[in-house]
């Protein structure tokens, strides 16, 4: 145990109440980066994307779930009505599956897995609920779920979902293991709050797929994915933090649910060994993907993975207390590092185990890393009610068929036939004819002449999708494919990365 820590940032590791009041003051300055109520600006968003800011859409969710936790382990309500709103602004209605339009240019199965946690959290710790009317924490939760099990693609690599969800983003051709670990995990959650074991049977599906595909190896190293054009065989073995705290806390939800039930308590007992000693070197947290001895060169989006462990671990024990012992003095060391990361007044760097303390290396994701390891450490210091379900004191309403009739899910793929070879050859006679034409026209000089720019705003209609919905068992699993989309144009990840992360990565977004 730490006796007692005298850092930049004043907090006893043994005093919930001094925990709460580090937290507290760590949280306003995480808030301080949110303007979504500000005149003109988006609710429910963090500043981005860039240009307009670094943050993708998905880490607004992942916001809201750390203060919906921190409400539940501080008592402190004062973010609760942005935090509602946010999360229901965001939703997409009428659909209320979070996939709204605006952000289909970038959109993952993991993005919107990110939402679908946080309306999961929201119900399992009975965060105040949406007024009548309004989609309710379950409902939406079961929305993210049924949108994502009729995206369950067995044409390539005998199952999984691949990253990206409109098929003309550049990620659509990968299938990696954070988007597989999120489904897992609102499944898994889903089948422990309902009761459903179809939920249940679909996280164990998950699971098996991303063993047998050798996203996670005999060692229970857990890497990043591979491109349905190989196969899935093409692995990238960049490693994240976040990927194993979810399945592991994933496990952690099986595992209760099943009553300790095998094979799941193994499964803990092995994951949380080598996450502790993969991202946790000399017991403090470490983004060893991109946090390197010399330089830190993660993206922003990797900046933020620290603090999910620190919660998402310590909910583990809570689940699988049997666990308790081997994670939870781990995640106090590391916390009594990151609290040396922090400055007086509460702000945060990155670095948690550099000697000299506070590294300037600032940001919303610093933030929620430091208040996600402060918040860890109440589950142990004080009695923090775990996770509830709709037999032990929920109160969120559900809807098993919500999502059900999302239109933008990515329509299935099929045999080319005549009729689209018929259709593709017409289709490059009127391409070569156009060219020819602008070639004429160009050479001509016919095109000089008064100049006029076209400023009306063009329509940004999403790519058409499917209606499939509902919850499907795995046997009635959708089987469709897809192709390379490799060559299609995306902003979403560089071209180019550095060489320890380079490869289709998950959470690599420029």
């Amino acid at each position: 145990m730490v006796a007692h820590v005298h850092a930049a940032l004043n907090v006893d590791l043994n005093s919930a109440d001094s925990i709460k009041s580090a937290a507290k003051v760590v949280a306003g300055n995480l808030m301080s980066y949110y303007h979504g109520t500000d005149p003109g600006q988006i609710p429910g968003v963090l500043p981005g994307p860039p240009p307009a800011g670094p943050y993708y859409w998905w880490e607004g969710g992942a916001l809201w779930g750390t203060m919906i936790d921190y409400w539940h382990y501080t008592d402190d309500d004062t973010y609760n009505d942005i935090v509602q709103y946010s999360l229901l602004f965001q939703a997409n209605s009428p659909q209320n599956n979070y996939m709204p339009p605006n952000w289909t240019a970038s959109l993952g199965n993991d993005d919107q897995g990110f939402w679908g946690m946080s309306a999961m959290l929201a119900a399992e710790t009975t965060f105040q609920n949406p007024p009548a009317g309004q989609p309710q924490w379950l409902a939406l939760a079961q929305a993210v779920f049924n949108t994502q099990v009729a995206r369950w693609d067995t044409a390539f690599c005998q199952g999984g979902l691949r990253w990206q969800i409109p098929l003309a983003n550049n990620g659509y051709d990968y299938k990696n293991s954070i988007t597989n670990a999120v489904f897992f995990n609102i499944a898994a959650r889903l089948a422990r709050y309902t009761g459903n074991d179809t939920y249940a049977e679909w996280a164990a599906k998950t699971w098996d797929w991303t063993k047998d595909v050798g996203y996670i190896d005999a060692d229970y190293n857990i890497y990043d994915g591979g491109h349905v054009y190989n196969n899935c065989t093409d692995i990238n073995r960049a490693q994240f933090s976040y990927t194993a705290a979810i399945f592991l806390q994933g496990l952690g939800f099986m595992y209760n649910y099943k009553n300790g039930a095998e094979p799941w308590g193994t499964h803990i007992t092995l994951l949380a060994n080598r996450t502790l000693e993969v991202f946790f070197p000399a017991g403090i947290a470490v983004e060893v993907a991109c946090e390197l001895a010399t330089h830190v060169q993660c993206t922003t989006d990797m900046l933020s993975f620290k603090g999910y462990v620190h919660r998402w671990l310590s909910q583990t024990t809570q689940m699988a207390p049997f666990i308790r012992d081997k994670i939870m003095p781990v995640l106090r060391t590391s916390a009594a590092g990151a609290v040396k990361a922090c400055t007086p007044d509460g702000v945060c760097g990155f670095r948690w185990n550099d000697p000299q303390g506070y590294d300037g290396n600032t940001g919303a994701g610093q933030q929620m890393n430091a208040l996600g390891a402060l918040m860890s450490l109440l589950v142990d210091e004080e009695t923090v009610a775990g996770p509830v379900t709709n037999g032990t004191g929920g109160t969120s309403t559900g809807d098993p068929n919500a999502g059900a009739n999302t239109q933008n899910n990515p329509e299935p793929w099929r045999e080319i036939d005549g009729r689209d070879r018929a259709g593709a050859g017409v289709l490059t006679t009127v391409v070569l004819l156009s060219l020819v034409a602008a070639m004429v026209w160009m050479s001509s000089g016919w095109n000089e002449g008064p100049k006029w720019v076209d400023t009306s705003p063009q329509s940004q209609t999403p790519t058409p999708m499917g209606e499939r919905g509902g919850v499907l068992t795995p046997e009635e699993g959708v089987e469709k494919g897809g192709s390379n989309s490799s060559s299609r144009s995306s902003d979403r990840r560089p071209l180019t990365l550095p060489p320890v992360v380079a490869g289709g990565l998950g959470r690599m977004r420029g």
